[in-house]
C-alpha cells in the first residue's frame, strides 16, 4: 500500500487551526503569532509533512528550478562549472536539474524537452559539438524561459552568454611558442560549428599573421574535445614528411592535447625536445602528467557563477538586456613548451 502523504490540512486537524493559518506558518507569512508557529513547524515536524511544491509552483507560476545541459562530465572544467552555478543557486533559493547531452544533439535536444516539461523557471547550456541547429533554443525562448549559453555559446539568437576570451588566449598562447623560436606550429581545432573551436582557432592564425608566419592549411587539423580526438588528430601531423611535420602544436583543449601527447610518445617522440605543445583549460591533470602541460587557465567556477546570476536576474525580472560575458583566461608555464626545466 502506497503511504499517505500528510498534507496542511492534517496538520491543522491535530492543532484544532484553520488550514489557511498552517499554511500562512509554513510559508513564513506575517500575521501569525510566533508561539503558533513553532506549534506548526514541530507537528508538521512530527507528521512527516514535506511542502508540496508542484502545487505550490502551479499557484506561483514558479518552480525555483534551474535546468543546466552540461555536453561532457569527463573534462573537469565542467564540473567546477557547476560548482560555481550551485553556489549561486543555492544562495538565492533555486534547486537544480542536471543533463548530460554526452556531446550529441539529438541527446541535448531531448534533454531541453524534459527541462521545460518539469516547468524549469530558466536554462542554462553548453552546446554539444554537435549541434548545428539552433530551432529548439529559439522555440524555448519563444516560451518565454530565458536561457544563458556558457562557454560554447550560440549568437545572434537574443540570448546572453558567458564564456572565457577564447580568440585572445589563443593569441597569446601561440605568441607565447612563437616567442621561443617555434616557426612550423600546427593547431588541433574543434568542430567548426562550435563557437570556442572557431574563435581559437582564428587566435590561433591571427598569432601566426602578426608574425608574418605562413598559415598552412596542411597543420591545422579540426577534430573534437576529446582524447581520442586529439590522438586521431596528431596521428595525422605526424604522417606529414619530416620537413613538412610542426615542431609545435596547439591543442584545442588540454583534453585533446593530452591524447597528441600519447601520439607524439607512441612515435618514440620527445616532448618538448622533439614536438612542444601547449593545451587550453587547465584540466587538473595537466600539472601531473609525464611532460606537464602549458596551458590556459579558464576560471570555469567563475563562469558558472557568472552564468548562473545572469539566469537569476533575468528570471525575477532585474534585466532585459542581452550580454556577452568574458572571463579572462590566463597563461599556465609547465614543461610541455619546452620554456621551463
Amino acid at each position: 500500500m502506497v503511504p499517505k502523504r500528510v498534507t496542511a490540512k492534517e496538520v491543522a486537524k491535530a492543532l484544532g487551526i484553520s488550514t489557511m493559518t498552517v499554511s500562512r506558518a509554513l510559508n513564513n507569512r506575517p500575521n501569525v503569532d510566533p508561539k503558533t508557529r513553532q506549534k506548526v513547524l514541530e507537528t508538521a515536524q512530527k507528521l512527516g509533512y514535506f511542502p508540496n511544491y508542484i502545487a505550490k509552483s502551479l499557484v506561483l507560476r514558479k518552480t525555483n528550478t534551474i535546468g543546466v545541459v552540461v555536453p561532457e562530465i569527463t573534462h573537469s572544467f565542467f564540473p567546477e562549472v557547476v560548482r560555481g552555478i550551485e553556489e549561486i543557486s543555492y544562495q538565492s533559493g533555486y534547486d537544480l536539474i542536471l543533463s548530460h547531452s554526452a556531446e550529441s544533439g539529438i541527446r541535448e535536444k531531448s534533454a531541453i524537452e524534459t527541462l521545460v516539461s518539469k516547468q524549469v523557471d530558466g536554462l542554462l547550456i553548453s552546446t554539444a559539438q554537435t549541434v548545428s541547429d539552433y530551432t529548439i533554443y529559439q522555440q524555448v525562448m519563444r516560451r518565454g524561459i530565458p536561457i544563458v549559453f556558457y562557454d560554447r555559446c550560440v549568437k545572434n539568437i537574443g540570448a546572453n552568454c558567458v564564456s572565457i576570451d577564447d580568440e585572445e588566449s589563443a593569441t597569446l598562447i601561440t605568441e607565447h611558442l612563437i616567442q621561443h623560436g617555434y616557426q612550423r606550429i600546427g593547431h588541433i581545432s574543434g568542430p567548426s560549428q562550435v563557437l570556442i573551436g572557431q574563435a581559437r582557432k582564428q587566435g590561433f592564425i591571427k598569432a601566426l599573421q602578426k608574425s608574418n608566419l605562413t598559415v598552412d592549411a596542411d597543420l591545422i587539423i579540426e577534430a573534437g574535445f576529446h582524447e581520442k580526438d586529439g590522438y586521431s588528430a596528431m596521428q595525422t601531423l605526424l604522417q606529414l614528411p619530416p620537413g613538412k611535420m610542426p615542431r609545435a602544436v596547439v591543442a584545442v583543449n588540454d583534453p585533446a592535447a593530452f591524447g597528441a601527447m600519447k601520439a607524439i610518445y607512441e612515435h618514440n617522440l620527445r616532448i618538448p625536445e622533439d614536438v612542444a605543445i601547449v593545451g587550453f583549460s587547465d584540466d587538473i591533470r595537466a600539472e601531473l602528467i609525464r611532460t606537464p602541460l602549458t596551458t590556459i587557465r579558464q576560471n570555469a567556477y567563475e563562469v558558472g557563477r557568472r552564468a548562473v546570476q545572469k539566469l537569476i536576474d533575468q528570471i525575477e525580472n532585474k534585466t532585459s538586456s542581452v550580454e556577452e560575458i568574458i572571463v579572462k583566461g590566463e597563461l599556465v608555464i609547465r614543461n610541455s613548451c619546452g620554456c621551463t626545466g
